[in-house]
């Protein structure tokens, strides 16, 4: 993969998300974490396309200002370093006015090391244009070192809170929030590459003070930096997209794939007849997926044996598990052993009311249907009752 594709996937990654986001954000633009999430995408997303080289060439030509690309790129980290504190700080929680505070501290701080960096290059002398190591290069230049060291300990800052924060709310995390506890590993993971990165730097720019040249040091820690920007990005897109309807339906359709698959037979030729184009959203997929399920459900109905179902319930409790999943168990092997019955042609007859299933959702039950060890059993006929 190319150097310039491994800078613009990150900025293309948050673009992505920002097109997605954009309704929910401009809804709910009263609630601080979606202005805080919009932020720090607007910011991001043309981060790493002004930070390419051929950008920053053709900024610096655009303007007529050597190095003018300097302090825009140094200033809009720092911007983006304070907005992922900010935006942690709001998906952390906890009471109101502590979070306002945090915030507006994180605001203030990170808002005045960029209005530094700007002071600092105006008051400064950078003629000679560096597309690529002016830290390096400038590191012992009036003001331009002082800039220099202002970003570095900004987005260090940065990246530390960002790092030790999530690491500390990916520990606590709901194991139920997937997407939240997905985006939170990979914040924390590019939050490590970022700062191993940022040593490559440290050591190069303090080599400079020392007469030593080791801008090796730098070159070599550009490819941590692209992997900490992706990182960084995508775990910030996770739970928003993670978070989205589309997702949801998504997943669900997923989670239902197991029970659809050992029903669609009996569902009849509804389930064969009702065309689905490869470009079907996933919302009309997930509303076919189920009505098959229920339709096949409905016709396994004169298979199902309650006796089935009392000694699987039986069984979970047994187990220790609660009443709700218990029943979603049962409800399991009564389903899968009417299957079984219904395939062998057995039906037993000698329920006027066919017995109705009442387990809660469906992606519930499909779950129990491929998972549970009394379903399995039901299954191959060694639950008694059978």
């Amino acid at each position: 993969m190319s150097e310039e594709v491994l800078r613009y996937l990150p900025g293309s990654v948050m673009i992505l998300a920002l097109l997605i986001k954009a309704p929910t954000l401009r809804r709910g633009w009263d609630q601080p974490l979606n202005r805080a999430a919009c932020a720090l995408l607007v910011v991001g997303a043309p981060l790493t396309f002004l930070a390419s080289p051929s950008t920053i060439s053709t900024v610096n030509r655009l303007t007529g200002v050597v190095n003018f690309s300097a302090p825009l790129v140094f200033g809009l980290i720092t911007v983006f370093s304070g907005a992922c504190v900010v935006l942690v700080l709001q998906w952390g929680g906890g009471p109101p006015a502590a979070v306002r505070r945090a915030t507006r501290l994180t605001v203030a701080v990170f808002g005045s090391v960029t209005v530094a960096i700007v002071v600092l290059f105006v008051i400064g002398d950078a003629p000679v244009e560096r597309l690529r190591d002016l830290d390096t290069y400038y590191a012992t230049t009036p003001w331009i070192r002082e800039m220099i060291v202002c970003f570095l300990l900004a987005h260090t800052a940065g990246s530390s809170a960002l790092t030790v924060l999530c690491g500390k709310w990916l520990w606590r995390a709901d194991r139920s929030l997937r997407p939240l506890r997905t985006g939170l590993a990979l914040i924390v993971f590019g939050g490590l590459l970022d700062l191993a990165y940022l040593a490559g730097k440290w050591a190069s720019v303090t080599a400079r003070w020392a007469g030593r040249d080791w801008v090796v040091a730098a070159d070599l820690s550009l490819g941590l930096a692209y992997g900490a920007a992706l990182m960084i990005g995508a775990g910030f897109v996770a739970p928003l997209v993670g978070g989205s309807a589309a997702w949801q339906d998504f997943g669900r359709y997923r989670r239902l794939r197991p029970l659809w698959k050992a029903l669609r037979g009996c569902a009849g030729a509804r389930a064969r007849t009702v065309p689905l184009a490869w470009w079907s959203p996933v919302g009309i997929r997930l509303v076919h997926r189920e009505s098959v399920i229920d339709d096949g459900i409905l016709a396994l109905a004169p298979w199902f044996d309650p006796a089935v179902r009392d000694t699987a319930y039986e069984v979970a409790r047994g187990q220790g598990l609660g009443e709700d999943r218990a029943a979603v168990v049962a409800d399991a092997a009564m389903l899968a052993a009417a299957c079984r019955r219904r395939a062998g042609a057995a039906s037993e007859g000698g329920h006027p009311e066919p017995y109705r299933l009442d387990s809660g959702p469906l992606d519930s039950l499909a779950r129990e249907f491929s998972a549970s060890p009394i379903v399995a059993a039901a299954r191959e006929g060694a639950t008694a009752g059978t």
